[in-house]
């Protein structure tokens, strides 16, 4: 069985910037590969950085400042993109002294064997860093 992987990152804001962080595209297309990526409760729209339409996923929960549940399909890759459909859980818990705890765990991934290797390196680890940068002074980290 393969294991979910569990990011946790601290940041300095309020739980309303982190969720329109993590659901506007004008904010994810700052920090997360130059993917924008626009999420409601009916479901999450990705435009790749070359303005290809990556398609809709599907939300499972969304509780605004607090939690979302997405399916996650690697469209950055076509071999990735194949697999089947992961899960992506994004969980804000305001701590003491204007901080937020961000929880990411990306699981389900049994039937993806390569997308489970792909996300296992400093991928998440990268967005995580970088939108936490934007958060906290206004620029993301540059891509490589």
């Amino acid at each position: 069985m393969t294991q979910p992987h569990i990011y946790h990152v601290f940041i300095r804001a309020e739980a309303q910037a982190i969720w329109e962080a993590i659901t506007r595209a004008d904010r994810t297309a700052q920090y997360f590969y130059g993917v924008a990526i626009d999420t409601d409760a009916d479901g999450r729209h990705s435009i790749g950085p070359d303005g290809s339409d990556w398609g809709v996923e599907q939300v499972v929960e969304f509780d605004p400042h607090r939690r979302l549940v997405h399916e996650w399909t690697s469209s950055y890759d076509p071999d990735l993109a194949d697999e089947p459909a992961s899960r992506v859980t994004w969980e804000i818990e305001p701590r003491d002294g204007g901080v937020c705890l961000v929880t990411l765990t990306h699981d389900r991934l049994e039937g993806s064997p390569r997308t489970a290797a792909d996300v296992a390196g400093p991928g998440w680890s990268w967005v995580l860093s970088s939108m936490k940068s934007l958060i906290e002074t206004g620029a993301a980290l540059e891509t490589a």
